[in-house]
């Protein structure tokens, strides 16, 4: 039976002990480690709070959605509560953390009335590893309605600290274009320090309270809802879910969420553990994602990408130069190369046709980027307008196609309105029908996208390398940053942030080691990683790191999580078939003496590739683990290392 009355703070402990058997107010994980409690007020306002282990996760967090025609806030009435039907899901990730993904998970189904008899399920699904919801209409209806206001919110504990990133206001900016996610991360910060913002913070975002981790982030919605962001309550400690501003729709499509019935929301997904190796290490952001319903998706293949424009920026855009990094591409293996902004007036059709042949007689395939154009920026960089319309765009593939170009990169994009989440749907359906792989710039965070549409292989949604190429403050930051992004932008989704530079910067001075740099091939994830050092820079560093290169993938099948905490170090082992990469960094400016701890590590004797004296330098040396696995490895401020294990040769 539902509680009719919220239990006051003192004594939640109490009423949590109380439901660690199932029964109508709970829902447990499949290892008991979790307990989701669904409560309603005597007014009919619905709450829910998560406890693990006994201890208080999340507090009473307000539920119920707000729709144009109908109150889901207040009078609800609990009609019939599901019996735990259990989840069982296994697939498969082209790219990513790992290849053969598995999710098991208790789920319960919520039956409501509101006081005029219209009905609205909340469906609960509890893993191991965390909590997913979402709402859902049953009723049939072709009328279309309107949701005005989502009230779920996550209320923390007192003294609960957060990694958080805050929302540009839309159309602000450089020619307009945010929001783009592209915002410095608070790091470690007390909920009761974060300033106060109109703007709100955006998904996904990390807390940390009494030894639980928490990540909050959402599902990609089914062509029926906005994207959204986090907003601060009064009381500093309760985020609730909010709507984009008005300004962030497509054309004169919808903002705000609109469909017929039935009607299911995206999932609301909390991902926690005991410490932030098992948000590294979970899945639940895809595992909650809708599955694919392509066919013959043989064309997506991962890979790594030479990209003349992070360094070199517009002028490098020509054909003599764009041929040079398809050279490059070739000698260092790598599967693409990226042609960027105004290729069209630089370079042409005709002369892009033949840097294809060219390319596809080195195998090397060319991904040609584009402006997604719109009212909603005012950015001038060309080819632009092509993708507004189904014809055009389908047009402009099938030139593409017939020119053996393999992707797209569309860039500027124009906020989180469901109109415009259903733009980035269309282009992909469309790419896929011509076999293109997409990736996304200027643009929303994936939220699981790339498993529903697996041509998706990137999104940039980060402040990534090109800023540290823009201003020092963004170069100064980049290594503190590299060591939050896994557990917060780059948990579950694809990142290009288009890591590793060996070289000098134009204007402003790289604060990371060499180290540092190569670590990012493995501790950031994309399902093409464009990399953004040049060829002059690459003949600079020695014959070793160059073929290492050459070999890090970017699809991978086992991923650890070895030691870190966000915002000061990360360790991360990631495994391809028989070779382990253990990658590290240091993201303060003093030195760290750490111990690498391998407990999994069968092979025992490893190389180790790292600085030597100066974070400008490079050492290789073969490693041996003790018999407990264990490393000693000191660390520059703002180095980093790579070690590599291939457990099937004794090296």
């Amino acid at each position: 039976m539902i509680m009719k009355h919220l239990f006051p703070a003192v004594l939640l402990s109490v009423f949590f002990i109380a439901c660690t058997a199932e029964n109508d107010s709970c829902v447990n994980s499949p290892d008991g480690t979790i307990t989701l409690s669904l409560e309603l007020t005597e007014e009919g306002k619905a709450y829910y709070y998560i406890t693990r282990n006994d201890s208080i996760v999340l507090e009473n967090s307000m539920l119920g959605l707000l729709r144009e025609d109908a109150d889901f806030t207040n009078g609800l009435i609990l009609k019939a509560v599901s019996d735990v039907n259990v989840i069982n899901d296994n697939y498969i990730l082209l790219y990513g953390k790992k290849r053969i993904a598995a999710y098991h998970a208790h789920q319960k189904v919520y039956h409501l009335e509101n006081s005029q008899g219209e009905k609205m399920d909340i469906i609960f699904q509890v893993s191991d590893d965390g909590v997913a919801f979402r709402y859902f209409f049953p009723r049939i209806s072709n009328d279309k309605l309107k949701i005005v206001e989502e009230k779920s919110s996550f209320n923390f504990p007192a003294n609960t600290k957060a990694w958080i990133q805050p929302r540009a206001s839309s159309k602000s900016g450089w020619n307009q274009v945010n929001p783009s996610y592209e915002e410095h991360y608070l790091s470690d910060c007390l909920l009761n320090n974060v300033p106060a913002s109109d703007s709100g913070w955006v998904l996904p975002a990390l807390f940390h309270h009494d030894g639980c981790w928490i990540h909050i982030t959402e599902t990609w919605p089914e062509r029926n809802y906005c994207g959204c962001h986090l907003q601060r309550n009064e009381d500093f400690t309760e985020y609730t879910i909010a709507f984009p501003e008005v300004t962030e729709g497509f054309a004169d499509g919808p903002v705000y969420p609109e469909s017929a019935l039935p009607w299911a929301t995206p999932w609301r997904v909390i991902t926690m553990g005991d410490d932030p190796g098992d948000i590294i290490e979970s899945t639940l952001g895809t595992d909650v994602a809708k599955p694919t319903a392509l066919k013959d998706i043989s064309y997506v293949r991962p890979g790594r990408a030479s990209w003349s424009w992070a360094l070199m920026k517009d002028p490098s855009v020509n054909y003599d130069t764009q041929k040079e990094f398809i050279d490059y591409a070739s000698e260092m293996h790598w599967e693409y190369c990226l042609i960027d902004v105004n290729w069209d007036a630089q370079i042409g059709w005709d002369k892009i046709k033949e840097l294809a042949r060219y390319a596809r007689e080195k195998n090397v395939g060319l991904i040609l980027w584009y402006n997604s154009a719109g009212n909603w920026n005012t950015v001038s960089y060309t080819p632009k307008d092509i993708f507004l319309t189904s014809e055009t765009r389908q047009s402009e593939f099938q030139k593409l196609k017939e020119a053996g170009i393999k992707g797209i990169k569309v860039d500027f994009f124009g906020g989180d309105g469901q109109s415009m989440m259903d733009y980035y749907i269309d282009i992909l359906e469309d790419a896929h029908k011509f076999r293109l792989m997409v990736n996304c710039h200027g643009a929303t965070i994936p939220r699981g996208l790339h498993r529903t549409y697996p041509n998706l292989v990137s999104m940039e949604s980060v402040r990534g390398f090109e800023y540290a190429t823009f201003e020092q403050r963004s170069a100064d930051k980049l290594p503190k940053k590299i060591t939050i992004l896994p557990f917060t932008r780059n948990t579950f989704d694809p990142m290009d942030f288009t890591p590793v530079c060996f070289n000098e910067y134009d204007h402003n001075t790289r604060v990371t080691g060499n180290g540092a740099e190569l670590a990012q091939t493995v501790l950031l994830l994309s399902g093409v990683q464009h990399y953004a050092e040049i060829p002059s820079g690459m003949k600079m560093v020695p014959d070793y790191v160059q073929q290492m290169m050459r070999e890090i993938p970017v699809d991978w099948d086992e991923t650890r999580f070895v030691d870190g905490y966000p915002g000061e170090y990360l360790i991360i082992a990631r495994r391809k078939n028989q070779t382990w990469y253990v990658a590290g960094i240091n993201g303060e400016v003093s030195s760290k003496d750490l111990t690498v701890f391998l407990p999994f590590m069968t092979q025992k004797r490893g190389i180790l590739i790292s600085e030597h004296e100066t974070l400008r330098s490079f050492r290789k040396e073969e490693i041996q683990l003790d018999e407990q696995g264990k490393y000693k490895i000191s660390l520059l401020g703002y180095g980093g290392f790579l070690l590599i294990f291939n457990t099937t040769s004794s090296m």
